[in-house]
């Protein structure tokens, strides 16, 4: 069995093992999920599940990468950094909301602040450890784009979209697992060819995670991720998209993302310019859930879709 198979079986078990565990736990600490008043009327049924299940493959991750302790690198190190510094942040929003009872957990200008900081040190730390490059490859051509010093505000922008992107498609029962756990399949792929083994074996050991955690968090969910899993996870996206040189490439294989946070930029736009909603409600998973689509079949298509253009990601970056 291959370095790449068992650090995928041991974030597998690692997250199956978590997963009774901390589930009770939260559920005794009454970690349950406030369901907002403007969410769909059928979510309230799902009030007081256990949320911060994010740490169950946060958990599971981390054993994962050190059961590979000889493979830490810089590269590692500086994803782990940026990952776990999302997840933090994630975790004290959730905390906020959970235990202090503010359902809206951290005030907006406190969470981007704080998003800021860590997408900061990742990019000045990335290109002072020559990790990161300002030149960026442009998918389907041979351009490789050196942006100079424009570099950096655009490695910080790919970082901040890529990371509210996945917290808004976390909106249904195993949605962001299913579909991140397709993209990061993309990026251990692409790591392997551009030959950053120790990001690829990251990825393996966060899609053995993902996977695991899948068991908890499928309809019926009995734990969410909350935002301190589905932050992780978008930092983790946008980290592995700038890693590679290829921060384009997110706009195809997280193409659900895009499409969750278009739906609602559009959503917005339209109400406060002619007072009319576009979609049903926002994000566009809601809009499909109101069209009568069940969450199960929302998870189906849009992790196919996911699939599909992770396949045409790895023809963009020459992979395939």
């Amino acid at each position: 069995m291959s370095i790449f198979a068992v650090t995928m079986v041991i974030g597998l078990i690692a997250s199956m093992l978590f997963g009774p565990i901390f589930i009770p736990l939260l559920i005794k600490l009454k970690f349950g999920q406030s369901i907002r008043e403007i969410g769909p009327k059928w979510h309230q049924k799902k009030s007081g599940t256990p949320t911060m299940g994010g740490i169950i493959f946060i958990l599971a991750l981390i054993v994962a990468v050190l059961a590979n302790f000889r493979r830490i690198d810089a590269n590692v190190l500086l994803l782990l950094f940026c990952s776990l510094g999302f997840g933090l942040i994630g975790f004290l929003d959730d905390f906020i909301k959970v235990v202090l009872k503010r359902n809206l957990g951290l005030k907006a200008w406190q969470k981007l602040a704080l998003q800021i900081i860590v997408s900061v040190v990742f990019v000045l730390v990335g290109i002072e450890k020559g990790i990161l490059s300002f030149s960026i490859n442009i998918p389907f051509t041979d351009i490789c784009w050196n942006m100079g010093w424009l570099y950096i505000p655009f490695a910080i922008f790919v970082l901040l979209a890529t990371t509210n992107g996945v917290n808004l498609t976390d909106g249904i029962d195993g949605l962001a697992t299913s579909v991140t756990t397709v993209v990061m399949m993309f990026f251990a792929i692409a790591s392997v060819f551009m030959n950053y083994s120790s990001l690829s074996l990251f990825a393996v050991g966060l899609i053995g995670a993902l996977l695991g955690f899948l068991m908890f968090n499928k309809n019926p969910a009995k734990v969410f991720m909350g935002d301190t899993g589905s932050l992780m996870l978008g930092g983790t996206v946008g980290a592995f998209a700038l890693m590679i040189q290829s921060p384009f490439i997110v706009i195809l294989v997280g193409i659900i993302y895009f499409i969750e946070t278009l739906s609602v930029i559009i959503q917005v736009t339209s109400f406060k310019l002619t007072g009319k909603r576009v979609f049903k409600m926002s994000p566009i998973h809601h809009h499909f859930e109101m069209s009568g689509w069940s969450e199960r079949k929302i998870v189906l298509v849009f992790t196919s879709v996911t699939i599909v253009f992770c396949i045409i990601g790895l023809l963009g970056i020459g992979v395939i």
